[in-house]
């Protein structure tokens, strides 16, 4: 009989990239000479197209739906292709993402990232893409200990946990609109967001102390918050320790240039 080869797997992910801007202006945006953040020259071109280019080059993503409010300025500095649209976003980051998870016409599963992630790569899509699978929500994390190999001295938010410290990777997977329930709960710490104690707290007194003595891993506290709200939860531990770096102030920029040379 003959063997029929196997079918390729389609590319099924939405990719949600925001794209939006601080309200009143952005003084780092001013200082490098363009109205907002997402349009800060990197190593030549506009931020905001290296992360769109690495998802339209991932295999795993269907379509790229770039959320901003000033849509017009951020769609005229895009490629042109059939996947992605540029669509205007709400004022806030949890509004923009509880908004998607209620739209029926939305696509699951989600990968959400954000325009400062300048370093993303298709090899960063695919691995996180793999390990969130399954999950209700998956968040994109770095140990610390890799990131101080690759780049020591290096500063970032980051939240201790028995076996190891982890920043965000700005990789975020939503695989159902019952992810909506962490969200409203972000909502009520969003201006906190890079303070790590007060998302933990966000989650309960218990999860605080448990990370705050280095008595839960990362792994046992997000299968605790899981219980609480019933969702499947997974931190991803990206392998790449350069996922964890975005574009948010001018020492940012200067390291991502500097990488971006290195790379050639």
């Amino acid at each position: 009989m003959t063997s029929v080869p196997p079918v390729p797997v389609a590319a099924r992910w939405t990719a949600i990239l925001l794209a939006g801007s601080r309200p009143g202006g952005d003084s780092f945006a001013l200082a490098n000479g363009v109205a907002l953040k997402p349009l800060i020259p990197v190593a030549g071109e506009p931020m905001v197209v290296r992360p769109v280019r690495a998802l339209l080059d991932a295999a795993e993503i269907a379509t790229v739906r770039v959320l901003a409010q000033e849509r017009d300025a951020i769609a005229a500095v895009l490629p042109s292709d059939p996947r992605l649209s540029v669509e205007r976003s709400s004022g806030t980051i949890a509004a923009t993402i509880e908004g998607l998870l209620a739209d029926p016409a939305t696509h699951f599963p989600l990968l959400v990232t954000t325009a400062d992630h300048a370093l993303l790569d298709a090899a960063m899509i695919t691995e996180f893409c793999a390990a969130a699978t399954g999950t209700d929500l998956a968040v994109g994390v770095v140990e610390r200990r890799a990131l101080d190999a690759r780049l020591p001295g290096s500063k970032r938010t980051w939240i201790g946990f028995r076996g190891g410290a982890y920043s965000g990777a700005n990789l975020f997977a939503f695989g159902s609109p019952a992810a909506v329930r962490v969200v409203g709960l972000w909502r009520t710490v969003e201006q906190d967001r890079k303070k790590g104690w007060r998302m933990l707290f966000a989650f309960g007194p218990a999860l605080l102390l448990g990370a705050g003595l280095r008595v839960r891993t990362i792994d046992q506290s997000l299968a605790a918050i899981g219980r609480t709200l019933g969702l499947t939860l997974r931190a991803v531990v990206m392998s790449d320790p350069l996922t964890c770096v975005d574009v948010d102030k001018p020492v940012d920029l200067v390291l991502v240039e500097r990488i971006l040379k290195e790379r050639g």
